[in-house]
């Protein structure tokens, strides 16, 4: 069917009328999974030589990407957590992570229309809190966080990792800051992941945050949909959502990445599965960094392999949380 080909060749195929036009449904009215770089954070992520440096991307390559895609608006989410990797030794660690908040916020600035940005750090460290309450005071970051628990090497069995997120959960819902959180548990460091441990997420953190939008990246996975523990977490949460559990009340679930082109047919079913489970209404889409091969738009173009009915995508397009409606 014609909403299972390329977006990119259908608007080709339509002598470039708008992609939304081509594909006869809105684009997502905003991509609510996005990243810039800063010329620091990637010159720290570059390869050693002869690998070809990686480039910053910045509020000027991303909203003519936007505008590419037929989409309004962007969600991003500061990168500042990449200084933490448990692989990594950062000196002054926290004026760098501040330094990528600030400067997330100063890009945010040029498009104040287009682009929210969201604050980030390791919630495990020390100046944990004192980040969030200086986040929470910048207009252009005080919307929302991003926490990474992969690259935090947050142990969901560690007492005092669930402590310490507890009190940022707390935190972010007394500053009315909405949650965007990896969830997926780190699979380099081989920590527990899967249903008990989004127990533990339903149980432990979630009632901390009763008042904001809690935003679930990947579906609870880290790309792609062929983690059988990322399923397994989800369903967790799919269950909750049908018993009404009140403390999912405020949950979405962003599908970013979660078709990528070794995606088999039987994991886009799956997907599509658990998508309808949990609900199309809490459905949010995000696109993530925009690398070579991966714009807003082909994301979009990408998600939609995944089996789902034309109104269903035309919903998904168009949903948009309460923090984006501020």
């Amino acid at each position: 069917m014609m909403r299972h080909l390329p977006l990119g060749i259908l608007c080709v195929a339509a002598a470039m009328l708008p992609c939304s036009e081509v594909h006869g449904q809105s684009a997502p009215l905003a991509d609510h999974h996005q990243h810039l770089f800063s010329p620091a954070i990637a010159a720290l992520v570059s390869g050693p030589p002869p690998a070809a440096p990686f480039q910053p991307i910045t509020a000027n390559d991303i909203v003519p990407m936007l505008d590419a895609a037929g989409m309004k608006r962007a969600v991003v989410l500061s990168v500042a957590a990449v200084y933490v990797k448990k692989t990594r030794t950062v000196e002054n660690e926290y004026e760098k992570v501040k330094a990528e908040n600030d400067w997330t916020s100063q890009q945010v600035a040029l498009y104040p229309n287009r682009l929210v940005g969201f604050c980030s750090f390791n919630p495990l460290r020390d100046y944990a809190l004192e980040e969030l309450d200086r986040c929470a005071k910048d207009p252009r970051l005080g919307r929302g966080l991003k926490l990474h628990f992969g690259n935090s090497v947050v142990d969901y069995h560690n007492p005092q990792h669930i402590a310490r997120l507890r009190r940022i959960f707390r935190s972010a819902n007394n500053h009315r800051m909405a949650i965007v959180v990896h969830m997926r548990a780190s699979i380099s460091q081989k920590m527990a992941y899967g249903p008990e441990e989004a127990r533990i997420f339903l149980n432990d953190l979630l009632p901390e945050a009763p008042d904001v939008p809690v935003q679930i990246a990947h579906l609870a996975g880290a790309g792609g949909y062929a983690d059988p523990l990322a399923d397994q977490a989800l369903a967790v949460f799919a269950e909750a959502i049908k018993n009404k559990d009140p403390r999912v009340k405020r949950l979405w679930f962003d599908v970013t990445t979660i078709a990528v082109p070794d995606s088999t047919t039987d994991q886009l079913k799956l997907a599509a599965i658990r998508i309808r489970e949990v609900g199309v209404r809490r459905i949010l889409y995000g696109s993530d960094a925009a690398t070579a091969g991966s714009t807003p738009r082909e994301g979009w173009a990408a998600f939609q392999r995944v089996p789902l009915s034309g109104s269903e995508f035309r919903m998904i397009a168009g949903n948009i949380p309460p923090y984006l409606k501020r």
